[in-house]
């Protein structure tokens, strides 16, 4: 998919707007979050422009995320933390600020004041077995 005129992320893929990159191969580039939530934090760019993983090929997400290993050992010698967090948001009601696909390597520490939610529910009798049916028919599975 090309890239998008109108996109800041095609924008710091093509040079025209500057980043702090760390990384940069084939299928993605890494940078640091110009707004971060932690010293280090880093985000990895697709070099070609798709709004949501569900629009990505999975090789091409595979080559993008092939790379995550070696990237959160880096973010973690560099800022000394003591876990991190790895992100992706899909769509505006999860979070995703820019349309296109990015992965958010977070340094965390005990303590860093940084979170989310986790509101975990329980099913209802029953609803598991039917998602479970659904999800697997919609897999082909």
């Amino acid at each position: 998919m090309p890239q998008q005129a109108d996109c800041v992320f095609c924008k710091i893929v093509a040079g025209q707007i500057p980043s702090a990159k760390v990384f940069e191969d084939d299928a993605c580039i890494a940078f640091l979050d110009i707004g971060p939530l932690a010293d280090a934090h880093l985000l990895i760019v697709p070099k070609e422009h798709y709004e949501r993983i569900t629009d990505m090929p999975a090789l091409e997400f595979a080559a993008v995320t092939l790379r995550i290993p070696q990237l959160a050992r880096a973010v973690m010698e560099v800022s000394g933390a003591e876990g991190l967090n790895v992100l992706q948001n899909n769509g505006q009601v999860s979070g995703q600020a820019v349309p296109h696909v990015h992965i958010h390597i977070i340094p965390r520490r005990q303590g860093d004041g940084l979170g989310y939610r986790w509101n975990a529910g329980k099913y209802p009798e029953g609803k598991l077995q039917q998602l479970q049916r659904a999800l697997a028919g919609a897999l082909g599975t």
